[in-house]
């Protein structure tokens, strides 16, 4: 005769492993879009996002249903990336212009021509890479604020929650943030264009 807590005990993990899937199902993308925005390398922010989710498989036993999965799996995030930068001290660019190693040599980066038209394809992935390239150059706190705010649409609130500091910190940072970027940028926007990160 089966033990009645084990059959509960059972069930429980299968009810949470089902609910775990529809959570990952809901913001698996949009965790990739923020791991690639802080990273700025394709490899590294699947790893992470990676990483991020199964942290939460091992520890969702500990979530509490009802509060916001997305502000705990973000946090989980957020950390890991800020323990793999305190780990390797530096941070890591990629040239869009450099082959990618394979096994047989070596393949070019394509990016998709979606206008047909080659000069605003070749303008357009021009400013995109000086736009990634003035996000990495910002200090990790900001870069966190903005890319959670401005590309990801998250508001102060849940920034305060997965980044763990208070709502006046995230408006700063998100203020600091944008004004780097616009100096940054400055060079590649026209006179009285207002830089718009997302």
């Amino acid at each position: 005769m089966l033990n009645t807590q084990a059959i509960a005990n059972a069930r429980y993990r299968e009810t949470n492993i089902e609910a775990f899937e529809e959570l990952v199902r809901t913001y698996d993308n949009k965790l990739y879009r923020v791991a690639l925005r802080l990273t700025g390398n394709p490899e590294e922010a699947k790893d992470l996002a990676q990483e991020a989710l199964f942290r939460a498989y091992r520890g969702f036993n500990k979530f509490k249903m009802g509060t916001s999965f997305e502000r705990w799996l973000f946090r989980i995030a957020s950390n890991l990336y800020i323990d793999k930068l305190r780990k390797h001290g530096k941070y890591r660019f990629e040239s869009l212009d450099e082959p990618i190693p394979t096994k047989d040599g070596y393949v070019q980066k394509t990016l998709p021509d979606l206008t047909g038209n080659p000069a605003e394809i070749a303008e357009l992935n021009e400013l995109t890479d000086k736009i990634q390239a003035a996000l990495q150059s910002l200090p990790l706190n900001y870069r966190m604020a903005v890319v959670l705010y401005d590309l990801e649409g998250f508001s102060y609130e849940e920034i305060s929650g997965i980044l763990d500091c208070a709502i006046g910190t995230v408006r700063s940072r998100i203020h600091r943030g944008r004004r780097l970027l616009r100096k940054k940028l400055a060079p590649y926007v026209y006179q009285g264009t207002e830089i718009g990160v997302g």
